[in-house]
């Protein structure tokens, strides 16, 4: 069985107007380099397909083992003008953790 993210890190997650940021932490030093491989704006733009309209970045905070995930035009417009139902930046970034682990 293939693991995902949610076996390697946790996820803090929130949103600004149309963008989500996702915080991801490994849950051991090990884990790390694994999350790097695994998120890359490729594999999130392969996860999430037309939902996210704008860019996607990834940055590496080696110093605490995390990776910070920003999609830019990921919610429809915000959370006041999307149709799409519960779209805010937790219910999209804890998606991430479906992400195959590379």
């Amino acid at each position: 069985m293939q693991r995902i993210l949610a076996d390697i890190c946790y996820i803090r997650c929130g949103d600004k107007g149309d963008t989500c940021t996702a915080g991801l932490i490994a849950k051991s030093p090990d884990s790390y380099p694994l999350l790097l491989r695994s998120v890359t704006p490729q594999a999130v733009r392969a996860l999430y397909g037309d939902w996210i309209q704008g860019s996607v970045a990834c940055y590496p905070m080696d110093n605490i083992h995390a990776l910070v995930v920003v999609m830019n035009g990921a919610l429809g417009g915000g959370a006041t003008r999307t149709l799409r139902l519960d779209q805010t930046g937790k219910a999209l970034g804890h998606a991430l953790l479906r992400l195959p682990v590379a």
